[in-house]
């Protein structure tokens, strides 16, 4: 029987649904950054524990994103991501009603373990129920929705806590898990066809030739996709850290226009989603485009290093840098997708995009360090480097993903 692919009405459906999803992940990210100087005066706690709050997220989300999976291969990707949406609104509530440090250190932690189900369960939704053709483009706004709803968080739950106070921000916050939870049950038909349920169960045996579930963990293109995670997040980190502090040291700019220089950034990066799942759709050699997008923002970064441009351009090259990083985005996603064996995408995703929770972890104190030793050009150096060496892992990807194709034909 011929396999016909879905009309383009109902894959703009699913990819708004599952955007919007994706944009509450990114949310609770923040759920609880913005209300730090709320959180600080109820119970006097001091910036390493406010810090441990966004560690405890992390750590538990990193760790359960890997084994998230597995989950969703077994299971279901519709299933584990409305879960996960419910733990989202179940750990707002109760950071609303906390009452100590602790309480809130749990619930911060179970927030991590529903943010966890996220990538695995999109992007097997994403493969499942888009025509290919359109997947480029799928990508870029499940990319875009992610930016957003990073802005997002600071202004609705810091405006609701300027107003009303911290405890009806984060009820604000589990109310939005909630009806983002009733939408995803609504839309249970678009999002679990039959079509998608029968083809759940032979996924659970293993993919390709057989492998067994844990088979995918031999595949080399696989550690490399978690590796290229880890380095791009590494780079990512450093930016969203120390870049600013970097910047007035190395071109004594306000810090108004330090602060600018992430804004552009991140817009920019935006923006560059959108033309990188145009191109997406144009290649098969999805490698090509990361590597090209991630070479060029290498060069950026070590021109912005030598601390010799005039201070109006630096915006200019962070919003190009930016451009790059999400030109790479959409590509990398697919470039990750042709890495996974047939039948397990929920692994491969969960174990891939676990990387970004590890490099998000170790950049921090390495770009740090760099900082108390007043090594303010070598923050973009790094950045440069970790830049340079995404453009070889995901080269290397590419040349190893063929080889497994020809082995396979």
């Amino acid at each position: 029987m011929q396999e016909t692919h879905p009309s383009a009405r109902q894959d703009a459906k699913v990819i708004g649904v599952v955007g919007v999803a994706h944009g509450a992940s990114h949310f609770f990210h923040l759920i609880l950054a913005p209300l730090f100087p709320w959180l600080r005066e109820a119970f006097g706690l001091g910036g390493v524990e406010l810090g441990l709050l966004m560690t405890a997220f992390f750590v538990v989300s990193g760790v359960a994103q890997a084994l998230a999976g597995f989950v969703v291969d077994r299971h279901g990707p519709y299933v584990v991501l409305c879960a996960g949406v419910g733990l989202l609104a179940v750990s707002a509530l109760g950071l609303s009603l906390s009452h100590s440090y602790p309480a809130l250190l749990f619930f911060s932690a179970l927030a991590g373990l529903g943010n966890s189900v996220f990538h695995p369960a999109d992007y097997t939704l994403l493969n499942a129920l888009v025509n290919p053709k359109r997947l480029g483009h799928a990508f870029s706004v499940h990319g875009i929705s992610g930016n957003l709803g990073w802005a997002a968080a600071p202004v609705f739950l810091g405006t609701i806590a300027a107003l009303a106070g911290w405890r009806w921000a984060l009820l604000g916050a589990a109310l939005l898990a909630l009806l983002l939870l009733a939408a995803l049950l609504a839309c249970r038909t678009l999002l679990c066809p039959p079509t998608v349920r029968r083809r759940a169960a032979p996924a659970l045996h293993g993919g390709e030739q057989g492998a067994g579930a844990l088979g995918f963990l031999a595949l080399p293109t696989v550690w490399m996709c978690f590796l290229f995670f880890v380095i791009t997040s590494m780079a990512l980190g450093g930016i969203q850290s120390f870049a600013p502090a970097a910047l007035r040291e190395l071109y004594g700019m306000p810090l108004a226009l330090a602060t600018a220089c992430i804004t552009a950034y991140m817009l920019a990066s935006a923006a560059g989603m959108l033309l990188g799942g145009f191109l997406a759709g144009q290649t098969s050699s999805h490698e090509r485009v990361v590597a090209a997008a991630f070479a060029v923002a290498a060069v950026l970064a070590v021109v912005i290093a030598t601390g010799a441009l005039p201070t109006v351009l630096v915006p200019v090259l962070f919003g190009l840098m930016g451009c790059g990083f999400g030109i790479a985005g959409p590509s990398r996603d697919l470039m990750v997708r042709a890495a996974a064996p047939r039948g397990a995408t929920g692994r491969v995703y969960g174990v891939v995009y676990s990387g970004l929770d590890v490099g998000l972890s170790f950049a921090p104190p390495l770009f740090g360090a760099l900082m108390d030793a007043h090594h303010t050009g070598g923050v973009f150096l790094l950045i440069g480097l970790f830049q340079l060496l995404a453009m070889f892992s995901a080269l290397g990807v590419g040349f190893k993903a063929m080889a497994r194709r020809a082995q396979v034909a």
